[in-house]
């Protein structure tokens, strides 16, 4: 969840001890598996409140708290985001999702005193060819992020890593939200930006707790934040996807500790897509 803007200061980077980490698991776990389920009520005529609905009784009933709910004001459980909306989108009884549409739903589950923060982009029904190329885009410069992750690598080549991608596919990287560390805290440092150049920024180490959650526009970059304070769109009206999870850095590479267990319901790449 991107409530972090990368004009926030930066302090000392947690490392998260073996402990630490297990203590992680069951929040991430649940946080995709809240997706999950959640993921199976995008359909055209649904209204985004009612998923939002679903998400907070899912999460109290496996004894968890939804992180967003009253963070910094915030009203609701999730964000849930919609074409042009980057970030934010506060969930309404009067949005209603509808064919053809994107929507990103983006769920932070606090369990045990740990966070685990993930998020995907949903088909509403049937997809134009437009939306696809953007949000299997997305997806991708997800995975070729996470590829990065390994001690003694930067920052940097994450963020390098996916604006290559993206970019060279005709789409932008939104540059005003960013992944962030995660853990006891909610957005904890490091920032982690999507775009940037190679072996710069902080060398990652074993212990290391971040989110990637790229934002990629089908126009410009540039946004504005609605009259809400919240929802943040593209200045361009143009679509916007992103996909997130929570990564650990590990002796070796790194782990998704918000992995799913099964493809996500609305959110699989159509058969015979490629890059």
């Amino acid at each position: 969840m991107v409530f972090f803007s990368k004009k926030q200061k930066a302090n000392q980077v947690i490392i998260k001890t073996a402990e630490d980490i297990e203590a992680m698991r069951p929040a991430c776990r649940l946080a995709a598996q809240t997706l999950e389920e959640a993921a199976k009520l995008v359909k055209p005529g649904v209204d985004t409140l009612s998923i939002d609905e679903f998400v907070h009784a899912y999460t109290l009933d496996h004894g968890a708290v939804p992180a967003p709910l009253n963070y910094r004001g915030y009203p609701k459980s999730c964000c849930i985001s919609v074409n042009e909306v980057v970030c934010h989108g506060i969930p309404s009884r009067t949005k209603i999702l509808r064919d053809g549409d994107i929507v990103n739903i983006d769920i932070t589950s606090i369990l045990n005193g740990f966070h685990g923060d993930v998020s995907a982009t949903f088909y509403v029904g049937t997809p134009s060819a437009k939306a696809v190329d953007l949000v299997e885009t997305t997806r991708r410069c997800l995975e070729l992020g996470i590829a990065q992750v390994r001690p003694g690598a930067h920052l940097g080549d994450i963020g390098a890593e996916i604006q290559a991608f993206a970019e060279g596919r005709g789409f932008s990287v939104v540059r005003d939200f960013v992944g962030h560390g995660i853990g006891r805290g909610f957005h904890e440092p490091p920032t982690v930006e999507h775009y940037g150049t190679r072996n710069t920024k902080l060398r990652l180490e074993e212990g290391m707790v971040f989110t990637i959650e790229p934002m990629i526009n089908a126009g410009g970059f540039l946004l504005r934040v609605l009259s809400d304070g919240w929802t943040a769109v593209t200045l361009d009206d143009k679509w916007s996807a992103q996909f997130e999870h929570t990564i650990v850095v590990t002796k070796d590479g790194c782990e998704v500790l918000t992995k799913f267990s099964a493809p996500l319901a609305n959110s699989q790449t159509p058969e015979g897509f490629s890059f």
